[in-house]
């Protein structure tokens, strides 16, 4: 699968096969992985969340601002990095 299959898919409005991509990717071929690991950010956020500390809410609204672009990459860089603090991350050589 590649960027054109993406954009077709994108175009069509099939949101399946867009998640499709997205778990395959993750998982390394393996949809179940890619699912679990799509798990492991909502799970270390959540994590993160129900320790109560401050959080600096002025800094996500100034951040919400920015164009979508750079908010859907954002949130790739989000979702790499709490997968990792999950000590679970499999592409880095560990599992």
């Amino acid at each position: 699968m590649s960027v054109p299959f993406l954009k077709e898919a994108a175009a069509a409005g099939d949101k399946a096969k867009i998640i499709r991509f997205v778990r395959l990717h993750l998982g390394d071929g393996n949809e179940d992985v890619g699912r679990r690991e799509i798990d492991k950010s909502w799970i270390e956020a959540t994590k993160l969340l129900l320790q109560d500390k401050p959080t600096d809410e002025a800094f996500i609204r100034a951040v919400l601002e920015h164009d979508d672009s750079t908010l859907a990459l954002l949130y790739y860089h989000l979702h790499f990095h709490l997968i990792r603090k999950s000590e679970e991350w499999i592409h880095d050589g560990s599992r």
